[in-house]
């Protein structure tokens, strides 16, 4: 933290009528926590950091030496614009520490952190951009959450048959508001599914910006008496909820790695899916309604687990398509940059693509193709059974995800 931002956050709260600070963190799930703070506890939060209970937090240890400490990032400074204008509340996200100060190992912020210095240190950055779907419901007359559909559009409909165009428009001014720029926003397949895009950013803002996002569909829903819903499969026999991560390797030594490094996921795919979909309901979107199946890739395919969309500024990307929003954006980057370097570092040959349409192809095509698991043990089995994974998460998180996540 450099002096300038300290004191350009000190001043502008005191200048800005800010009176609430949340200090924003993440369980292992990727479930935003915080604890707000008032204005003169800021400078000791900036300072000292700001104690909390980590024994009370899912994956976060047991009642020994369970205090830990939240250490703002005042670059994550943003005022939240649905609050009032008097006595604003602002967040920042924090950096979590030990009472020495050293850095806890089980942050998933942190765990993200490591794998963009590891790629930094081979002259790689990687770019991340997410396309996330939710579906708006109806509430009850309690406001609690319906399954009735907000709407019954479907791809790309317009009003009147669209009802979420105002609600997604209120949600892109809003992003903007707090410094992130939506680049797209349209009305799904699904009766009520919507779905908002991201410029590219850098991964930890990428990840930052995902949770984000989350966070004020549901706060905007709800101030339209509606529900957000972002989990894999609401309902059964509509469309599921995707989170397709695009992705975009730039080398300090002007050669393209993005192939190699698209080998790497394919390699390692298995093994990471249970933090790309980890919920029961992951597995009953996975291969159906476009969600993908098999483990291939293909340019321009939507029926591939990786596509190469067609572009026309010569930036060429990656995009995964079996990912569900209940994933942890910060551990579900963090694993793929690190399966993506193994496929640069250890050169592994990339697979042909497979240039068929898998949603109809028949026995004698899919039948030697290698699948995602089908079921969320199955994706356990492989996640424990990977060095991959026990080489850069804390063994924690491995028997905190061996407990279904509630989508």
């Amino acid at each position: 933290m450099s002096a300038y931002e300290y004191e350009k956050v000190m001043d502008f709260v005191d200048e800005e009528d800010v009176k609430f600070i949340r200090l924003a963190f993440f369980d292992v799930f990727g479930i935003q926590k915080n604890i707000s703070i008032m204005p003169g506890q800021l400078e000791r939060a900036f300072r000292e950091g700001i104690s909390f209970d980590a024994s009370a937090v899912e994956g976060f240890g047991d009642e020994v030496k369970s205090d830990l400490f939240l250490h703002p990032d005042p670059s994550t400074f943003s005022i939240l614009p649905w609050r009032p204008s008097v006595g604003r509340v602002a967040r920042m996200y924090c950096d979590i520490r030990y009472p020495d100060g050293t850095l806890y190992e089980k942050d998933s912020r942190y765990i993200l952190k490591k794998a963009v210095e590891k790629a930094k240190e081979k002259g790689l950055t990687v770019y991340f951009g997410t396309e996330v779907e939710f579906y708006l419901f109806e509430t009850d007359e309690k406001g609690r959450p319906t399954r009735i559909p907000f709407d019954h559009a479907g791809y790309m409909d317009i009003a009147p048959e669209d009802k979420g165009e105002n609600i997604r428009r209120e949600i892109c001014f809003t992003l903007i508001d707090m410094g992130i720029e939506p680049e797209a926003s349209h009305h799904e397949e699904g009766p009520g599914q919507n779905e908002i895009d991201f410029q590219y950013s850098d991964a930890l803002s990428a990840a930052d910006n995902t949770s984000s996002f989350k966070w004020i569909v549901r706060t905007a829903a709800m101030g339209n008496g509606l529900s957000a819903d972002f989990s894999p499969k609401p309902v059964k026999e509509y469309a599921g909820n995707g989170m397709h991560i695009n992705m975009s390797v730039q080398s300090e030594d002007g050669e393209d790695y993005n192939r190699q490094f698209m080998s790497g996921i394919l390699e390692h795919i298995r093994e990471i899916t249970l933090f790309l979909n980890p919920s029961e309901d992951s597995y009953m979107r996975l291969g159906e309604k476009k969600a993908p199946k098999y483990i291939t890739w293909s340019p321009e395919n939507r029926s591939q687990l990786i596509r190469i969309p067609a572009v026309k500024n010569g930036r060429k990307r990656i995009e995964l398509r079996s990912p569900d929003p209940t994933a942890n954006p910060y551990l579900a980057f963090a694993l793929l940059i690190y399966a993506g370097l193994d496929g640069i570092e250890n050169e592994l040959p990339l697979m042909e693509p497979a240039n068929v349409n898998l949603y109809r192809a028949g026995n004698e095509v899919t039948d030697h193709l290698k699948k995602l698991p089908e079921s969320r043990g199955e994706a356990w089995d492989a996640a424990s059974a990977s060095p991959l994974i026990k080489e850069v998460l804390p063994e924690a998180y491995l028997e905190v995800y061996k407990k279904p996540l509630k989508a």
